[in-house]
């Protein structure tokens, strides 16, 4: 059995925490380690390293790259090294099939594989009992069917979308070569779909709770990897005949792949889908609402991370930067302060951020895009301040790490350590440069930063040009090959 990790989602209604360039897969919420980290951690309770895929997109790799390989190896003799990266942004249906044509091309697969699918960023306890599931799922699939991890709702949630099924309590008709054939086979546990329906208004998903044949559609789900490539066939011909091509040249073709998402493309149309019904605690972070019911709660009800004085307050979350965040009288609300944004909202309200976004994006603004602290495969750098003509940064260099060998046409750079030591490239000289000492690079002249020690590296920088844009960067050999 292979698992499929999709890890190229932008997390826009977890703003202004989550950004474009780090989105939510990558931040730790709930605990010390990223959403991507234990997603990797569940799976290894029921797979080998070499058989867990990550798809994300370029912009990614560095990222999943540092989250994979900061996890233990937990008595593995390998780590998780089949990452796949995406050229352009298609959907989960195209990024699905260009992950089978891996498993099937650079992984040997054979058609008879089962292949498990999932989001990175989701939060899913015990993990034991999920992975009972994980084996009830490949068991099922092997018989022709595409099985879906089904949520019995607890509340008329309007983030989800929803799975209808036709029998109830959960036993579901199976069949060999899936639920298409003629006579059924009932295997307890599993409930046959008769459709899927989009995320509701509140009166809508009201009605299906008391229905009582609705579960949450969790998007995680299992089949055989030649069962998936008969329903692409049979209900997605574009991708159908992309999956005819080799690995590579998909790869280079996917940008002409239809966006579209795999519930869309497959799920709807299909007749070989059944559900299996999952009693464990599940939350896919989707809101912030969905991360104040994960978090613990204090004797008013609140929520509080970071530096928080809270009076007359309840049932709040409010997670604080690095300012003191004071509250009076509060209840039901969100505030969430990261260095460069503040969103204050009404709980119950937090499906609306995606529109806060949507409106940024509208004006351009470049607090959708980036944190003030952006993180690059060597390390990271935080923008101090910024006007006409200047910028000022702190850059931290990892141990061992080094920047591109470049050169800026605009501005020039005057570097302070603050820690550390740095082994600095400057035209044709090389020096080491310690702390409190400096060093300045022209315009228009080669420079490199390494970090040669065990400890991280942190220095000053000041930019000084008519022009202090991130685009003002000529690569002439990066280690990381961007």
């Amino acid at each position: 059995m292979k698992a499929i990790i999709l890890a190229g989602g932008s997390g826009t209604r977890l703003w202004p925490l989550s950004r474009k360039n780090y989105p939510k897969q990558f931040l730790k919420l709930n605990n010390d380690k990223s959403l991507l980290q234990q997603t990797a951690e569940r799976l290894l309770q029921s797979l080998r390293p070499e058989d867990i895929i990550v798809i994300t997109n370029n912009e990614y790799k560095f990222h999943v790259l540092s989250d994979l390989n900061s996890l233990p190896f937990s008595g593995h003799a390998s780590r998780i090294t089949n990452i796949i990266l995406e050229p352009a942004g298609r959907n989960t249906a195209p990024a699905i099939a260009l992950a089978i044509k891996y498993c099937i091309e650079k992984l040997g697969c054979p058609e008879d594989e089962i292949v498990f699918v999932c989001p990175s960023d989701h939060i899913i306890k015990p993990v034991d009992k999920f992975a009972g599931y994980i084996k009830q799922a490949e068991d099922a699939a092997k018989e022709g069917s595409i099985v879906t991890f089904g949520i019995k709702p607890d509340r008329p949630e309007t983030g989800y979308g929803y799975i209808r099924v036709k029998s109830y309590p959960p036993i579901s008709p199976l069949s060999k070569g899936g639920i298409e054939g003629g006579s059924e086979v009932r295997r307890e546990g599993f409930l046959k779909v008769e459709n899927f329906t989009e995320k509701p208004d509140t009166e809508t998903a009201k009605r299906y709770i008391n229905e009582g044949n609705y579960y949450w559609n969790s998007g995680m789900f299992a089949f055989g990897i030649g069962t998936m490539i008969e329903e692409f066939k049979q209900h997605a011909p574009e991708i159908s005949k992309m999956l005819q091509m080799g690995f590579n040249d998909m790869t280079a073709n996917f940008i002409h792949m239809p966006d579209i998402s795999i519930d869309y493309a497959i799920m709807e149309k299909s007749n070989r889908v059944i559900t299996l019904p999952i009693e464990l605690y599940w939350n896919d972070i989707g809101s912030w609402d969905c991360l104040y019911d994960v978090l613990s709660r204090d004797e008013n009800g609140n929520v509080t991370i970071g530096d928080i004085s809270a009076i007359d307050t309840k049932n709040s979350l409010i997670i604080g930067n690095k300012r003191l965040i004071s509250t009076i009288g509060l209840d039901n609300h969100l505030v969430v302060e990261t260095d460069d944004a503040i969103l204050i909202a009404k709980r119950g309200e937090a499906q609306k951020v995606k529109d806060v976004v949507n409106i940024l994006k509208n004006q351009s603004r470049k607090e959708i895009q980036e944190h003030i602290t952006t993180y690059r495969p060597w390390g990271s750098y935080t923008v101090l301040e910024e006007g006409p003509r200047y910028k000022i940064k702190r850059i931290v260099v990892n141990p061992e790490e080094k920047l591109s060998l470049q050169m800026h046409y605009h501005r020039s750079e005057h570097w302070v350590v603050v820690k550390g030591t740095a082994r600095v490239v400057i035209g044709d000289k090389e020096v080491f440069i310690h702390e409190n000492e400096s060093a300045y690079v022209p315009k228009s002249t080669l420079h490199r930063l390494q970090n040669p020690g065990k400890v991280p590296l942190e220095i000053i920088e000041v930019q000084n040009g008519e022009y202090v844009g991130e685009d003002d960067i000529v690569r002439i050999d990066d280690h990381y090959g961007r």
